[in-house]
């Protein structure tokens, strides 16, 4: 019988306009190079992102921002969903999430990390596993009504913003990916997201967001003494989504994965 055809899909799902561009785009990047189509959702749209601007202003800047971004790697762009902060585990915010991944039907769903200093992304982690787990029920309704999908699906969680959890632990990946070569597009994503120079200058003493992304990048690079620029990730469990030994990124990107050296853990 012929081989079954490869399921090259992957989607990126966030808490905030640029938070992709902080700690996913490079993996993004490599994963179009090698085929795959691409889907990038923000749940939040980035009201809270401005001293100035009033909510619906910086939102719909922030949303132009990140289809922009979006765009530069040919990105399936979707609307996001709630206000900043209003990102919490419930029922309706849950239906719509799992609705769209019915949609996507991801091979590869990219993360948040399940610990970070924020809620936020906290909580977009935890609703983005479970709209994966629920991707074959029929008897759970989406919003809108979405047919249930038969598929394997692995699951990967980002690090967090920071490098630590909310209590200041440092996080640490299974393997690392090593984007040196894509870094340029990288930082050309994250420039899209012009409106939060001045934001997180202002509200969290970030003197420069472009370099802010370089330090954690060349900090998850390190963790492997061999790469200059590098992505960590960390596989979700495999019970309800694949079989135990079902990696596609690792697999699809293997010439770019590195290991923890020797005394990281």
């Amino acid at each position: 019988m012929p081989a079954k055809p490869q399921h090259k899909v992957a989607m990126a799902v966030a808490a905030h306009p640029d938070d992709i561009e902080f700690m996913m785009s490079g993996t993004m990047i490599l994963l179009r190079e090698a085929g795959y189509e691409l889907h990038y959702l923000n749940v939040a749209n980035g009201c809270c992102g401005s001293v100035t601007l009033s909510g619906p202003e910086i939102a719909a800047i922030r949303t132009e921002e990140a289809r922009e971004a979006a765009a530069l790697i040919g990105a399936k762009f979707y609307p996001p969903l709630v206000d900043d902060i209003d990102i919490f585990y419930e029922k309706p915010l849950l239906a719509k999430l799992s609705a769209i991944i019915r949609k996507v039907n991801p091979q590869i769903l990219l993360l948040p990390s399940p610990q970070d200093y924020m809620e936020d992304h906290m909580n977009t982690s935890r609703l983005g596993v479970t709209a994966a787990f629920c991707r074959n029920m029929k008897n759970y309704p989406t919003d809108p009504s979405t047919p249930p999908v038969e598929s394997e699906m692995c699951l990967y969680h980002a690090l967090p913003m920071g490098l630590i959890d909310q209590l200041r632990n440092p996080i640490l990946p299974d393997y690392i990916i090593d984007i040196s070569s894509v870094m340029y597009k990288k930082r050309k994503m994250l420039s899209c997201h012009r409106s939060q120079k001045q934001w997180l200058d202002e509200s969290q003493g970030v003197d420069n967001y472009i370099h802010m992304m370089e330090d954690m990048t060349e900090k998850v690079g390190r963790l492997s003494g061999l790469v200059r620029f590098g992505e960590g990730w960390r596989r979700h469990s495999h019970m309800g989504f694949s079989p135990e030994d079902f990696d596609p990124l690792r697999n699809i990107l293997s010439n770019y994965v590195f290991p923890i050296k020797k005394g990281g853990r």
